[in-house]
């Protein structure tokens, strides 16, 4: 383990003092703390609760709305099989499945004389009583059934995905903004309270706009209910050590929830029931202002000396080491100083180099959001069982992240953001392409392996970018301009009601755009964070 020296130290006392000084004191103190002591482990652990309540918050909508086979109703033929009524009254399409907005505008007494379908050149017509919904690959009622938004208001699901993910951007915004100004603590309460709020309020919707307004208090907490908490974290953890807590946090606790939803819909059966499951993460939030500590990294550069000197004590405790105390004193001596400079949001404006590392932050998290959105969404619609193809999709992430960990430190994150991001291109543009339900079901996962490496690194390379004084508003900022796109995506998947190749190409074309941006960002790798 490489400390800060004393010289080191010497060198920077007689200067004035930046957030830079405050941090590479503040970086030793940690060292000899420990980088990766039993508090850290502690800590990684306690990102669990938040990291299940993010994939409730993220992909919980996807399994209220979820829309079964259906078909015009047809009342006179009601006291027949299922099969036998679809048979009778539903034509057929050009790919040789049955129509789901058309029916035969017949004589129905007629054909249950018959029982015979009507001639062919019967006119057809909308549905005109409802639809029929086959419950054989999703077993339950869903909002989409018992409001029936299919057909001419099957655009409703996007729409409200679209409010949920505007509720997004602004809540990445504003709570990234305060938790600079407030500290990371009460802001993760704020954030996981809001998807507790939303996620409440849904079980008493009865319509498309207290559904959309509920949607969008849910996005208010997504991305922050656990990102801040990730966010403390890293800033407790060695350089290191920061690729491994950064990557497997996501890896095994956000991952288990992708791989636990599914199933966890399909075996309640009940859209109702299982909203409420998806909110009872939230308890862990009643330990937080007891439990866990606020940033000691924030707490020093917002002046908050004595408080950081408290937390540091506590992890020194814990794990069991005992700092040298000319280590301390300099600390002390950097943090009660006013620094000659403090960096805020505007910083990006203001500095050249950090504005144009943001830009390009920027297009690259724009461009692989909307790949990770699309391609796991694209689940429901390439025509195999979407909890199977689901689950697949998500448990490509624990090894796609274990083997990112293994090559981060190695060939750095330009580098692992570049040639995933190049697989991915390659896979999605084969899939346009791709007619069998299986083979578009394997470069799908296939896909997503790719994407997760990418996403995860940018999600880490962001705030090992930025000064610790705006890290949240500044991470913040780029996660809100980089996360526009996912306004974009449910509109994305659902253009594969033209061509189910679509979806593909559109994603590809921006995945051009990650690539390209990824070769012209600093690289981090082994450096500690400012």
């Amino acid at each position: 383990m490489d400390y800060v020296s004393s010289s080191e130290i010497k060198e920077v006392e007689n200067k004035p003092k930046t957030i830079e000084d405050v941090n590479v004191a503040l970086e030793s103190v940690i060292q000899h703390a420990g980088e990766m002591g039993l508090y850290q482990k502690l800590l990684f652990f306690a990102m669990f609760p938040f990291a299940i309540m993010w994939t409730f918050v993220y992909f919980g909508h996807m399994y209220l709305t979820l829309t079964p086979e259906h078909w015009c109703k047809v009342p006179e033929l009601e006291g027949l099989e299922a099969e036998l009524r679809r048979s009778l009254s539903i034509p057929m399409n050009s790919a040789g499945s049955y129509e789901r907005c058309r029916m035969f505008d017949a004589n129905w007494t007629q054909v249950l004389e018959t029982l015979q379908p009507p001639d062919e050149g019967t006119p057809l017509i909308l549905c005109n009583n409802g639809w029929e919904f086959l419950f054989n690959v999703i077993p339950y009622e869903t909002i989409a059934t018992e409001r029936e938004w299919v057909c001419n208001k099957a655009s409703y699901i996007p729409i409200v995905t679209t409010f949920g993910f505007a509720g997004t951007l602004l809540g990445v915004m504003t709570l990234g903004v305060l938790a600079d100004y407030f500290g990371r603590v009460p802001l993760i309460i704020v954030a996981n309270l809001c998807g507790f709020l939303g996620g409440v309020g849904t079980l008493f919707t009865t319509g498309f706009w207290d559904y959309a307004i509920c949607r969008f208090i849910v996005g208010l907490s997504n991305n922050q209910c656990f990102m801040l908490m990730y966010i403390l974290v890293l800033e407790y953890v060695g350089s290191s050590h920061r690729t491994l807590v950064a990557n497997m946090s996501i890896a095994l606790f956000f991952g288990s929830g992708c791989l636990v939803l599914p199933w966890l819909a399909y075996g309640i059966a009940d859209w109702r029931i299982l909203q409420i499951v998806m909110v009872t993460p939230i308890v862990a939030v009643i330990a937080v202002p007891f439990l866990l500590p606020e940033s000691a990294r924030w707490l020093s550069t917002t002046g908050k000396v004595d408080k950081a000197l408290k937390m540091i004590r506590r992890v020194e405790k814990v794990n069991k080491k005992e700092i040298p105390q000319d280590v301390i004193d300099h600390f002390m001596e950097v943090s009660k100083e006013k620094p000659a400079s403090e960096a805020g949001v505007l910083e990006f404006i203001k500095t050249p180099e950090l504005r144009l590392t943001s830009v390009l932050l920027i297009v690259a998290i724009m461009s692989t959001t909307l790949t990770f959105d699309t391609v796991l969404r694209m689940s429901e619609n390439i025509g195999l069982n979407v909890f199977i193809t689901f689950t697949i999709s998500a448990a490509t992430e624990v090894p796609s992240t274990s083997l990112l960990v293994f090559l981060l430190d190695r060939f750095g994150r330009r580098w692992l953001v570049f040639c995933p991001t190049i697989a991915t291109i390659v896979l999605n543009m084969t899939n346009a392409f791709v007619t069998n339900n299986l083979a578009s079901g394997a470069l799908l996962v296939s896909a997503r392996f790719f994407n997760i490496m990418a996403y995860n690194t940018l999600i880490q390379w962001t705030p090992e970018l930025l000064p610790t004084s705006m890290r949240a508003s500044g991470g913040a900022l780029i996660f809100t301009c980089g996360n526009l796109t996912l306004l974009l995506s449910s509109f994305v998947v659902f253009s594969a009601q033209y061509w189910q190749g679509l979806p593909f190409l559109i994603i590809s074309v921006f995945a051009v755009l990650a690539a390209s941006c990824a070769l012209f960002i600093p690289e981090t790798k082994g450096k500690p964070m400012p």
